[in-house]
Order: structure tokens, then sequence, then C-alpha cells
């Protein structure tokens, strides 16, 4: 279980406040008016933003101190944050190891993880070589090969087209299923939580509040997802 307890995270002088648990494997969206504080809930997730008060566990460890690649957590970005000189295979290395230098092994669960993701015998392309949902599927590559608890997504999809977006969203389920990864996701999109999230948490007003059944949510929206879906 993920458990940000009475945590607030500033960024600016905006203060997002979090309070919830999220059971192991499931799969969360996080959505919210533009500015509500979406990334900043991930980006403290991830470490990459500390907290003003409270603490985060999984798994009843406490990782609030912990640096981000020190938690059991992997991070999709939106631009992929794939690297232009390397190769789609070295880009997947480096998910095993910085230097890139791997094992026989650790090579073979690179071709498998872009063999995964549907880029068997593209491993020598860079990314100017890649369409844009080929180089989604390489940064995603790269995460599955760290076999971490937790995924994070923050809109890695959204300069895709709509049927390109839809096809990659499946995948990211299919493999958190798969693997049973932790699964949380920002999106601007009410389609896209309600495609591939069991759980939404919805960030407006300051507040994080707990995750509700996704069907739920948007059946019966509280005042500030109303004003949102317009």
């Amino acid at each position: 279980m993920l458990k940000l307890d009475e945590c607030s995270i500033t960024n600016g002088g905006f203060t997002l406040k979090a309070n919830m648990a999220i059971k192991a494997g499931n799969r969360v969206a996080i959505i919210g008016p533009s500015g509500a504080g979406k990334s900043t809930l991930l980006e403290a997730v991830a470490g990459f933003r500390d907290l003003v008060r409270g603490d985060i566990f999984w798994r009843r460890t406490n990782i609030t101190t912990l640096s981000p690649g020190k938690r059991p957590i992997a991070m999709l970005f939106q631009d992929g944050n794939l690297f232009p000189h390397l190769t789609a295979e070295q880009n997947v290395a480096l998910g095993l190891r910085p230097s890139g230098k791997l094992s026989v092994d650790e090579r073979s669960q690179v071709q498998a993880a872009l063999a995964r993701v549907g880029l068997t015998g593209m491993g020598t392309r860079r990314p100017s070589e890649l369409s844009g949902g080929q180089q989604s599927r390489a940064a995603l590559a790269r995460v599955l090969v760290q076999k971490r608890d937790l995924l994070l997504l923050d809109e890695p999809f959204a300069a895709l087209g709509p049927a390109l977006k839809t096809e990659m969203l499946d995948l990211v389920s299919a493999l958190a299923v798969e693997t049973g990864t932790t699964l949380l996701m920002v999106s601007h999109a009410p389609e896209d939580a309600r495609r591939i999230a069991d759980r939404t948490v919805l960030v407006a007003d300051g507040i994080a509040h707990p995750p509700v059944p996704t069907s739920e949510l948007f059946e019966n929206p509280p005042p500030a997802l109303r004003d949102y879906l317009g």
C-alpha cells in the first residue's frame, strides 16, 4: 500500500495537502483543473519535491527521506526523456545501468522489453528514426526493465494523436496488470481515467482527495469536478 500521511507539499506559493492510501496493484488516475497540483503530487511521491510536513509510506516502509533513485518508483514523463544520440536499445539499457554496460542476461532483458512494447528489430534506431508512438514505446520499455513496484505517468502520451494515445494507454494498463505494478497517472482527460483507472484521485482547491472508484466519481461528480468538466 502507498500511504500519504497528512502530507503538505509546496510549489512556489502554492500548498497541496494529501492524506490517502492506495492499495498495491491499483491503477489510479489523478485528475483536476490545470494548476491544481496534479504533477506536484506525483513529484512528491517520486521524491523530486520535498514535503513540508507528513510522511510517505510504501508497504509500511517510510520512504519520505529517500532520494528518487532509492524509491521503488519508475516515472515516465511527458517528453519520454530519450537521449537523441543513443539507440533505442541503449536508451532502454539506462533503465538497468547508468553506464549502459550490461551483462548477457541484462541485454536479454532489454530485448525482451523492446519486444513486449512492440519494438522488435528496432533497437538499433535512434529516437529521430522512430515515430512519436515508437518513441513512447521505447521510453516505456526503459521503465519496464526497472521492475519497480510503482509506475508514475505524468501525461506521457499527451502529444500523441487519439488513436495512438489509446493504444499506449491500453499497453500500459496491460503491463500493469501483468506485473502487478501500482500505477498513478496524471491526466487532463476524463476518458483516459475511465479507460484504464479503477480508482481516481481528484486534485482541486489545494487538496488531493482520497481515491474513489472511477465510475462512481464521474457518475456523481463533486462540485469541483463538475466545474472542471463543464
